[in-house]
């Protein structure tokens, strides 16, 4: 099955997705976040085959929810309601340091952090499975 990750923030939104297996994920693209996003995940959704969602759970330091937070589940409540397919959160603190690690700020960093969050998930999924 195929992951989609997504690295959601008030202005871009970089999404992640894996291989067919779900073994790894790799970044895909980033996006605006304007009026068309749903619409534009909805259809990477179908035209990809994606079977589950993961999106970066936004925290403090202290572990506790911030302000993004808030429109995070915003949107996962539109995606369950529109698309219809699991949506998992998976902690995102440092996911853009982490991807600026591997290549310089750019175009594609927040997708290179959708990419960090999907792994992270999916190793996880490995180990507890």
């Amino acid at each position: 099955m195929r992951y989609m990750g997504i690295d959601y923030g008030k202005k871009r939104v970089g999404v992640a997705l894996s291989n067919e297996n779900g073994d790894m994920g790799f970044p895909y693209q980033v996006f605006p976040n304007d009026e068309e996003l749903l619409k534009t995940i909805e259809s990477l959704v179908a035209e990809r085959g994606v079977g589950e969602i993961v999106i970066g759970h936004s925290l403090s330091k202290e572990g506790m929810p911030n302000v993004i937070q808030e429109a995070i589940n915003e949107f996962i409540g539109d995606i369950t309601l529109h698309i219809g397919i699991p949506v998992h959160l998976e902690p995102e603190q440092y996911s853009t340091q982490e991807a600026t690690r591997f290549q310089e700020r750019g175009e594609l960093t927040d997708a290179s952090a959708a990419a960090v969050i999907l792994n992270s998930y999916l190793t996880r999924k490995k180990h507890t499975s």
